[in-house]
C-alpha cells in the first residue's frame, strides 16, 4: 500500500465504494462473466434470471436461483469488513451491484443495494415478507398460496427508483470514488460514474486494467491485498 494512497483514504470523508461480483469471489460466490462464472456455465442463464421466466416458467426459475444465487454459509471477506468499518464511521457508502447479503452480514452502515437482495423475499399476491429459509424450502407462500420471488432486479425489470436517487446523491458527494470487484460493464450501474463529483479522484483496484473514459488511478492487484493492508 503506498503511503500516498493510504493518506488518500485516511483524508476523505465522502468515499463511494462502486462494488461487484469481484468483491465477493474470495467468499466463494461465482463471479458471472468468468471462465468458471455463472453465465459461462448455463447457455440460458440471462433468461432464468428475467422476469418472463418468473412469470412463465416459475418452477423453472425457483429451481435455477435455489441452486446458483444462494450461498448461505459464505462469510464476509476482508473487502467486506474494511469498508463495511469505513461506513460505520460514517465516511463512505457502498453501492454494490451484488445480491448475496455479505455487505450486511458485515454491517456496512451506509449501503445501497443496487440489484437487489437475494435475502429479502416477498409474496407476489400480498407483498408480504417472508424469510429466505421458508422460500428456499418452498416457492408458495403458506398464507395464500402465492409464488414468492427474491427482491432483486431480474432482466426486463426496472430499477428501485430510491436506490437509484441515493447512489445518484452519494456520488454526487463524494470525495474519493472507489471501484472494486467489478468490470463496470453492466448499465445502468456502469452510469453512476457519470454523477460522481467532478473533483472526486476515481481509484479502481482490479486485477483486469480497465478503461472507464474517465481519469483513473489504476491499481491493478488483488483487492483482497489491498483491503489488507489498508488501515481504517
Amino acid at each position: 500500500m503506498e503511503a500516498r494512497l493510504q493518506s488518500e483514504f485516511d483524508q476523505a470523508q465522502h468515499i463511494v465504494f462502486l462494488t461487484g461480483a469481484g468483491v465477493s469471489t474470495p467468499s466463494g460466490i461465482p463471479d458471472y462473466r468468468s471462465k468458471n462464472g455463472l453465465y459461462t456455465g448455463h447457455r440460458n442463464a440471462e433468461y432464468y434470471l428475467s422476469h418472463a421466466c418468473l412469470a412463465q416458467e416459475p418452477e423453472t426459475f425457483y429451481d435455477y436461483v435455489k441452486q446458483n444465487l444462494y450461498h448461505p454459509d459464505a462469510q464476509p471477506n476482508v473487502i467486506h469488513t474494511k469498508q463495511a468499518a469505513l461506513t460505520q464511521q460514517n465516511r463512505a457508502t457502498v453501492i454494490t451491484q451484488n445480491i448475496d447479503n455479505l455487505y450486511r452480514v458485515a454491517k456496512c452502515a451506509h449501503l445501497v443495494e443496487f440489484h437487489g437482495n437475494m435475502y429479502k423475499v416477498y409474496c407476489q399476491v400480498c407483498g408480504q415478507t417472508v424469510d429466505w429459509h421458508e422460500y428456499l424450502k418452498d416457492p408458495h407462500h403458506d398464507a395464500d398460496g402465492g409464488w414468492l420471488r427474491p427482491d432483486v432486479v431480474l432482466y426486463d425489470e426496472g430499477l428501485n427508483q430510491l436506490n437509484v436517487q441515493r447512489a445518484v446523491g452519494a456520488m454526487a458527494a463524494a470525495d474519493l470514488v472507489v471501484v472494486v470487484g467489478t468490470s463496470m460493464r453492466v448499465y445502468p450501474f456502469a452510469g453512476l460514474l457519470n454523477y460522481r463529483n467532478p473533483q472526486a479522484p476515481v481509484v479502481v483496484i482490479n486485477q483486469e486494467k480497465l478503461d472507464l473514459g474517465v481519469p483513473i488511478e489504476m491499481v491493478q492487484e488483488d483487492a483482497t491485498k489491498f483491503f489488507t493492508e489498508l488501515k481504517v
